[in-house]
């Protein structure tokens, strides 16, 4: 039998998915909490084979839960089940150990299809988050390409100076500077310095 934790804040959703659940012979249903917080207590108390994590939920969200699970259990198996599909969320929740990224409009057959791959070590992901899990190691490897000045170059960008401020305060010459942001703009993937400054807001590390 495939244990399953459900973690959602909606009742609606955990009913339909305790009904779901329970049409399947090979799965049994372990729990149903409706936090982040219950989440990481209960898994780590009920040891689930599997774990379908929401990601919205008030005060600890499924993002921030699925870090402490596996934090916790490096073998604990997280099904992320959401309706959101933005590149962040996507983003965050497989960095944070989920292995699995089914929506919630999937079918039946594809959600219990996924419990079933996940308890058998396979890692499903909806298109969607595996064309946005190749994007973010893109990003991820054009970040690390960035030589040390570049980088500072573009925070700067980043933080509204124009080119003349950034060579004062770099200590370089316009022309250098210049040719360190054609360098960055091409490497990144933008054409202006609007789009270098929300690049770097969202790939840039703190």
């Amino acid at each position: 039998m495939i244990r399953v934790l459900v973690v959602d804040d909606h009742a609606i959703v955990r009913s339909g998915l305790e009904r779901l659940l329970g049409t399947a012979d090979d799965v049994e249903l372990v729990g149903l909490v409706g936090d982040g917080a219950a989440a990481v207590e209960a898994a780590a108390r009920l040891s689930p084979d599997v774990i379908l994590m929401d990601l919205s939920m008030p005060g600890l969200d499924g993002v921030e839960a699925t870090r402490q699970i596996t934090g916790a259990d490096a073998d604990a198996h997280v099904v992320v089940l959401t309706s959101f599909s933005d590149n962040r969320r996507i983003s965050d929740a497989l960095q944070a150990g989920a292995i699995g990224y089914p929506l919630k409009h999937a079918g039946p057959d594809e959600l219990l299809g996924a419990v079933r791959a996940v308890a058998a070590g396979d890692s499903p992901l909806d298109p969607k988050a595996a064309r946005v899990l190749l994007e973010s190691r893109r990003v991820t490897r054009q970040a690390q390409e960035l030589s040390p000045r570049e980088e500072e170059a573009l925070r700067l960008v980043a933080g509204g100076l124009a080119n003349k401020q950034i060579a004062r305060r770099l200590e370089i010459s316009e022309r250098t500077v210049k040719a360190h942001l054609t360098n960055v703009f091409a490497r990144i993937g933008v054409t202006d310095r609007t789009q270098a400054a929300l690049w770097a807001a969202e790939h840039l590390p703190d």
